[in-house]
């Protein structure tokens, strides 16, 4: 994959500065004290074709981690992750076997970027600091993010600043075409969920009983990507749910639910998790399990506007969903949620009702076919397992097309005297 046209800087003229860097690195990693002494060497740091480029605090991780495996599981490409915050690169290091790099000032990341000779440089969120790492030229620039979703973030004018977007199906590339104006859609690349393909050990245990999971999201960066249930209707909901004889209920909540700077969302949660406490040991509060192993397992969910609610739709097609609308506006929940027409909808006007409709739900699914149709537009008919397959072969493609495209350029970075 080289391209030998473009790719002009040589190793004996990054060296000076690859050192230079290297040891006012090591001098700010001394100053913190929480990381090994001397930092990394970037003259010893080897050649590989994708950097995987995390830039947030540890709260985010979550972005991160669910693609871990799908990179580790590669062996073919090599990856390495750099991140930019002291608290992410501590905590990372013992949730992967890829090699993390700390790289908090920009012409060190720049120095890493040319020594290390990356083809690819691969975003899971819109991180401000992204934008540094786009400077980069002889890489290719691809953004993933971190789960398919109905969610406004999901379509943001930042994709515009990526050379490609890889999005799971139709749906996400109708969400592009419906809220960002001159966007060239040729940008986007259909791949499915790679993620989905993995096999996460189920948490719990079998059981005769019909198990409803309750997971709904967090409040968002604003109100516009507020989609949560948890203030509204959580206590609600986990009341009826505990109602339904036969049955034990999940609580796996969003990670940011839990440390919410909403007051009503931390104290609803606390009386959901009370609620749970008291019912009986049959049913679960889960914060740290693995949502993917969760939904095979779930007979009903009850979920927001989230990934959530689409993962369980591809893993859990035979099980039925009750969608939240915390805008209680079903014609805006249709028009920017279309899963929403393949469940039972939670919201001002039905809240009242919601043991009836839980029973309901469990009893008679009345959305089956459509689920299947729904899977089909959200995942590009993808069977699972083949997702996986078709992310890497594009990563491949694009990272040959660009490779070739440096070719026809006239000007590069020049790093040296």
């Amino acid at each position: 994959m080289e391209s030998e046209a473009v790719r002009t800087v040589k190793p004996g003229k990054v060296s000076v500065f690859a050192k230079r860097a290297a040891r006012g690195l090591s001098r700010r990693l001394r100053a913190f004290g929480q990381v090994e002494p001397d930092g990394f060497d970037l003259d010893a740091v080897p050649t590989a074709d994708i950097a995987l480029y995390f830039a947030d605090q540890p709260a985010k991780l979550y972005q991160l981690t669910q693609w871990l495996p799908v990179f580790e599981n590669q062996i073919d490409l090599r990856t390495i992750v750099v991140v930019r915050n002291l608290e992410t690169y501590n905590e990372l290091r013992a949730l992967t076997s890829l090699q993390v790099l700390l790289v908090p000032r920009y012409e060190i990341l720049m120095a890493l970027y040319d020594r290390a000779d990356f083809h690819a440089v691969i975003y899971v969120n819109n991180g401000w600091t992204n934008f540094q790492s786009l400077s980069f030229q002889q890489a290719v620039h691809i953004h993933v993010n971190h789960g398919e979703s109905d969610k406004i973030c999901m379509v943001s004018n930042q994709a515009k600043a990526y050379d490609k977007v890889f999005v799971a199906g139709q749906a996400a590339i109708d969400r592009h075409a419906a809220a960002i104006a001159w966007f060239d859609s040729s940008h986007l690349v259909t791949v499915g969920r790679p993620q989905l393909d993995l096999e996460v050990a189920s948490p719990l245990a079998k059981s005769e009983l019909k198990t409803i999971t309750y997971a709904p999201t967090w409040e968002g960066e604003d109100e516009a990507n507020n989609y949560t249930s948890v203030d509204l209707y959580g206590p609600q909901i986990m009341q009826a749910a505990l109602s339904v004889p036969d049955a034990r209920v999940v609580y796996k909540p969003h990670p940011r639910v839990v440390v919410s700077a909403d007051s009503v969302i931390r104290a609803n949660h606390k009386v959901i998790v009370s609620l749970i406490a008291a019912a009986g040991a049959q049913h679960l509060y889960l914060p740290t399990a693995d949502i993917l192993g969760i939904l095979p397992e779930t007979d009903l969910l009850i979920a927001d506007v989230s990934s959530v609610t689409l993962d369980h739709l591809y893993l859990a097609p035979d099980s039925p969903i009750l969608l939240t609308d915390r805008r209680s506006d079903s014609n805006q929940l249709h028009a920017d949620s279309p899963v929403s027409a393949a469940c039972a909808v939670i919201d001002q006007s039905s809240i009242t009702g919601i043991n009836n409709l839980i029973m309901t739900n469990l009893d008679t699914d009345t959305h089956r076919s459509d689920r299947e149709s729904m899977r089909s537009y959200y995942f590009s008919d993808t069977e699972q397992e083949s997702s996986t397959g078709a992310f890497w072969s594009a990563i491949t493609t694009e990272i040959a097309a660009h490779d070739a495209a440096l070719q026809g350029i006239q000007r590069v970075r020049q790093v040296g005297p």
